[in-house]
This record gives structure tokens, C-alpha cells and sequence, in this order.
């Protein structure tokens, strides 16, 4: 497929709260984990996928193995932030996502890449993916 062709990105809105930020007005830098943490959730209950449900009906879930950030700039209290995932890579056990985080007006505020292994709750052992479960970037 020609890079043209490609779907965009899922992407999830998030606005910047008090909850969010430091005495400045400033997000705290584990904020984000929480804003792309939640984007993937709503990517997955995009394609169908109750985590919930399938934790229970498998045993599995997914948890995040590896995280690299790229600090480009704050996000600021009352921001309108658009988060995106990507998945650039899926592995028997493991899927790597590109994600980015950026402000309403299109600067660039966070790159990630964000590997999520796929987990037996019971053994917390890596589990092979089930091949029923279809990740593509875009729902």
C-alpha cells in the first residue's frame, strides 16, 4: 500500500485539566502516560474489543513492555490535545505502537513509541496473541 493509501491514525481528543497539570499549569510529565494509555484503550474498544471481557474469557491483557518519549513541548492547562495511535509492528506476543500527542493548533507536543506485551494474568508470563484479534492503525 502507498503511503498515500494509508488510513490516518486513530486519534482520541483529550483536553488538559487541573487534575493534569503542576502548580504552573503545566502537565506533569506522567500525564501523558495516562492520555496515550487511554488512546489505545478507545483504539481497542474501537475494533471491538471489550479488555474486560476478554481478560475474563482468556486470562489475558495487554501491559506495556517498553515506552520511549520524546519531550518536544508542555501541554498546557484548558489545551485541546489530539492523541494518535499507530501500530507499526505486531509480534507473536507483543505489538509496537507510534504515538504522538499534539495541541489543537498542530505543534507537536509528545512522540512515543510504546511496546505492549500480551500477558497470562495468572503465570505473568508473555502469552502468544489470540490470531482472532485483528490490530489494524485505523478502526
Amino acid at each position: 500500500m502507498s503511503e498515500s493509501a494509508q488510513k490516518p491514525p486513530f486519534s482520541w481528543p483529550v483536553r488538559v485539566y487541573w487534575e493534569d497539570t503542576d502548580a504552573g499549569g503545566v502537565v506533569y510529565h506522567a500525564g501523558y502516560l495516562r492520555f496515550m494509555e487511554r488512546a489505545r484503550s478507545e483504539w481497542m474498544r474501537a475494533l471491538g474489543v471489550d479488555q474486560s471481557a476478554f481478560k475474563q474469557a482468556t486470562g489475558l491483557a495487554f501491559m506495556v513492555r517498553d515506552m520511549r518519549i520524546d519531550f518536544l513541548k508542555p501541554a498546557l492547562l484548558d489545551d485541546e490535545l489530539c492523541v494518535t495511535v499507530e501500530v507499526k509492528e505486531r509480534r507473536a506476543a507483543s505489538i509496537l505502537f507510534a504515538q504522538t500527542i499534539t495541541r489543537a493548533d498542530g505543534s507537536s507536543l509528545i512522540r512515543a513509541q510504546v511496546r505492549v506485551a500480551c500477558v497470562d494474568i495468572q503465570r505473568m508470563r508473555a502469552a502468544p496473541i489470540p490470531t482472532d484479534l485483528i490490530f489494524e492503525s485505523t478502526p
